[in-house]
């Protein structure tokens, strides 16, 4: 069933058969470009010559891209094929040998999980949708000036769909091998000592501000001091949906122009740091990490100092010799501890290099990031002489540098994801300073 809509009536009283002539002699007479999309309703029979409610324009365009936009991802993402393949999986599920091969079970019940995953939100918007249609008949059944309530319900509920078929959308593109997986994210200092230490330690704050926002649990595995300010390299784990699908958008360098605070005659500087994000894979993905191939390092782990200070070497470095990738943990006490997660990280981060090099890409995430400094950027922070952050992948850009640093980077993700997944700079974006 489509949306139904009572037209205003011209200025003047009549009986709804009258009304609903007019409209259509009106519609009728538009040009096509003109002509509305949306299927004039009769009001209910009535003995009494009154009006009835209609929905205002912006609300009826609004509903309409609602419904055009649900549609498409509806056919985007099959679901009747996921449907069908939901019932064939829980039918396995169902058989009294399905519990005979544990791996194979798991893999069955993790492929089914993944369809539920993408279905059981289109269903929940459909019924949404739904809603927001039987509002709208009762507002086009009601005598004129009786609903006003009612209209200004469905213009909230309008503007909510809206955003929420967005994040559909979004989640849409959130199709890659690991992209619901859990991230660990790496931010580096470039050179430039205290300043760029400074940078390090602001995008650090950024990432958790807006992990914080997402609901997304922060652990950290490590963290390097700066010389005089900031921090030199911060490594932390995101736990959430779509975690690494989201935040993988961040991985290259970000530059910095501003007033250096710790330049006492107040000149200009430019500063930068490298975001580095890999999957947490999961266990039963074979990485064969051959123990004569590692260094490990075990030292004590900074803290505050005073009480603080830790008396046993319980921090862990582990350098994997053939790929030069090194993984340093310190976020528990114990060193039997911090040495299995930074196995797990490292893992992850051979993983990551391991099909890299499969696709003959290495490019992809590794090349492509380039060096610590100026050419290499995706992202340019300008504080002053004025204010923008601007992706030089996309060409989002915004002012509120405040927003941003407090977190709000939304815009840019779902820009980049929007667009695809750009891995290198747009040159026909230009870089103003």
């Amino acid at each position: 069933m489509g949306w139904m809509y009572a037209l205003p009536s011209p200025g003047r009283k009549c009986d709804p058969d009258t009304a609903a002539e007019h409209s259509d002699i009106e519609n009728a007479a538009r040009p096509p470009y003109h002509r509305p999309s949306l299927v004039a309703l009769r009001g209910p029979p009535s003995l009494s010559p009154v009006l009835s409610m209609y929905i205002p324009p912006e609300i009826r365009a609004n509903l309409d891209e609602i419904e055009r936009r649900a549609g498409y991802l509806w056919k985007f993402l099959d679901v009747p094929g996921k449907q069908a393949a939901i019932a064939k999986l829980e039918e396995q599920m169902a058989a009294q040998n399905f519990w005979d091969s544990q791996k194979a079970a798991q893999k069955v019940i993790s492929e089914c999980n993944g369809h539920k995953n993408i279905v059981a939100p289109q269903i929940a918007f459909r019924r949404q949708i739904e809603d927001a249609k039987t509002l709208a008949e009762l507002i086009t059944e009601s005598p004129d000036g009786t609903a006003d309530a009612e209209v200004e319900e469905l213009r909230k509920l309008a503007t909510d769909l809206l955003a929420a078929v967005s994040d559909l959308e979004i989640a849409s593109f959130l199709s890659g091998l690991h992209d619901r997986s859990n991230a660990i994210v790496t931010v580096k200092a470039g050179a430039g000592g205290t300043e760029s230490n400074d940078w390090a330690d602001l995008l650090y704050r950024m990432y958790t501000r807006w992990a914080e926002r997402r609901g997304f649990k922060i652990e950290v595995e490590d963290i390097a001091e700066g010389e005089g300010a900031g921090i030199s390299q911060a490594t932390f784990r995101l736990e959430g949906p779509n975690a690494y699908g989201y935040v993988k958008a961040e991985r290259g360098v970000h530059r910095l122009v501003r007033i250096s605070p710790f330049d006492a005659n107040a000149r200009r500087h430019t500063s930068f740091a490298s975001v580095d994000v890999v999957a947490e894979i999961d266990d039963d993905i074979d990485v064969e990490v051959n123990e004569a191939d590692l260094r490990v390092d075990v030292y004590r782990s900074s803290g505050k100092g005073g009480q603080h200070v830790n008396k046993t070497e319980s921090a862990v470095r582990l350098t994997h010799i053939p790929t030069g990738i090194v993984v340093a943990c310190q976020r528990e006490r114990s060193q039997v501890k911090n040495r299995a997660l930074a196995m797990k990280i490292l893992r992850a981060r051979i993983y990551e290099k391991t099909i890299d090099d499969k696709r003959a890409e290495m490019e992809k995430y590794y090349g492509e990031k380039g060096d610590i400094g100026w050419g290499n950027q995706i992202r340019s922070y300008v504080f002053q002489p004025y204010q923008m952050v601007k992706d030089l992948r996309t060409g989002v850009e915004t002012g509120n540098i405040q927003a941003v640093m407090d977190g709000d980077i939304d815009a840019f993700i779902n820009g980049w994801l929007r667009a695809g997944g750009p891995r290198t700079r747009n040159k026909d974006i230009k870089i103003e300073d």
